[in-house]
């Protein structure tokens, strides 16, 4: 590295949870699965927005009634990502930290613990308790670049003062702009050739020794 790094941004799911996906969470608990809608954004027939909405249906037709915080009480079993509690609270002491995610917003609320800085990540909406259907989105999955380069306009830090740390294709972007790269439990080959380190193994107290 050539420059001072300020900023860490960090993906959630599969790096700092140890789940591939924090929605397919909700939708094992429920026993739906998503795969027709997940087909149909991959091919480009629907956005990121509708995306959502049709995860959230899934969800209404088995819990009519379900709400944020009964979201927020199941993802509160998602288990943390080895070595997070003796590795985020270090980083978080040595530079800003930030969670970029497509994962949802509620999840990386509950993790936060007053570790990071800034969270961008997916929401859901409610009205006097109860899910509308509707998302609030913030990270388009297939564009993590695009969040990446809004955080970085919101707190006035350069390309060259940021580590980004990944674990699959659509973090590539992010860690191709970072100073550093790193792949956490890389999931393909795209998030490896995008990286300055890989990291095999499920243990984040790695990154110690880099940051």
């Amino acid at each position: 590295m050539t420059s001072k790094i300020e900023l860490i941004v960090f993906d959630m799911d599969g790096v700092l949870v140890d789940i591939p996906s924090s929605w397919a969470w909700i939708h094992e608990h429920f026993g739906v699965d998503n795969e027709d809608s997940l087909e149909a954004y991959m091919e480009g027939e629907i956005d990121d927005l509708e995306f959502i909405r049709r995860d959230i249906k899934l969800w209404k037709s088995i819990d009519g009634g379900i709400g944020r915080e009964d979201i927020r009480d199941i993802l509160h079993e998602v288990p943390l990502m080895n070595g997070f509690e003796e590795c985020i609270p270090i980083l978080s002491e040595r530079y800003k930290t930030s969670i970029i995610s497509g994962g949802l917003k509620l999840l990386a609320e509950d993790i936060d613990k007053n570790y990071f800085d800034w969270i961008m990540a997916n929401d859901i909406k409610e009205t006097e308790g109860v899910l509308t259907g509707e998302g609030d989105l913030e990270v388009e999955i297939k564009n993590k670049g695009k969040a990446f380069d809004r955080l970085l306009s919101r707190v006035e830090f350069e390309e060259k003062e940021t580590v980004a740390i990944g674990n699959s294709h659509i973090d590539a972007p992010m860690l191709k702009k970072a100073e550093m790269g790193i792949a956490f439990n890389p999931d393909d080959k795209e998030i490896k050739k995008a990286a300055d380190i890989i990291i095999e193994e499920k243990d984040l107290r790695l990154l110690l020794e880099w940051l």
